[in-house]
């Protein structure tokens, strides 16, 4: 399974890598018309997807709506985080009668998290969408092709 999620993974950012829309990513849109039915299935293929293996969806969650949904790359990144935070809430709640939670740890992360968020924002002034499209890319690239050496050679 963790063989085929860094498969995916490494399509997915060579497609955002090589993309040669010429598309201005920080430029005003026209108004965007998505195809919902397309969006639906993207869903529950990146939910199935990490559902099965366990991993953060974000890694197929951005690729899946710049390269499927038509976003440009700050809208995917929100739109993911959004998703993330909903999944993970739902995660959490269903959960919380189940174990017993390291509030003390639990609260340390979610207040790293929230300066993280306000790190991020400050740089996302300051770095076009074009420029963190092919980063984002190349990070992508490299964990997967991390996970398939570790899956096929360091197990």
């Amino acid at each position: 399974m963790m063989l085929l999620f860094a498969v995916l993974m490494t399509a997915a950012s060579i497609s955002m890598i090589r993309d040669k829309s010429g598309k201005c990513e920080d430029c005003p849109e026209e108004e965007q018309k998505f195809n919902y039915p397309l969006i639906m299935l993207e869903g529950v293929v990146v939910g199935t997807l990490t559902g099965l293996v366990g991993a953060g969806g974000g890694f197929l969650i951005i690729p899946a709506l710049v390269l499927l949904s038509k976003l440009n790359m700050k809208q995917a990144v929100g739109t993911s985080l959004l998703i993330i935070a909903m999944k993970s809430l739902f995660g959490f709640l269903g959960d919380i009668g189940h174990y017993t939670m390291d509030w003390k740890l639990l609260l340390t992360v979610t207040g790293l998290a929230v300066v993280g968020l306000f790190i991020g924002n400050s740089f996302n002034r300051k770095i076009n969408a074009h420029t963190l499209k092919k980063a984002f890319g190349w990070f992508v690239l490299v964990m997967g092709i991390y996970i398939i050496i570790k899956e096929l050679f360091l197990k």
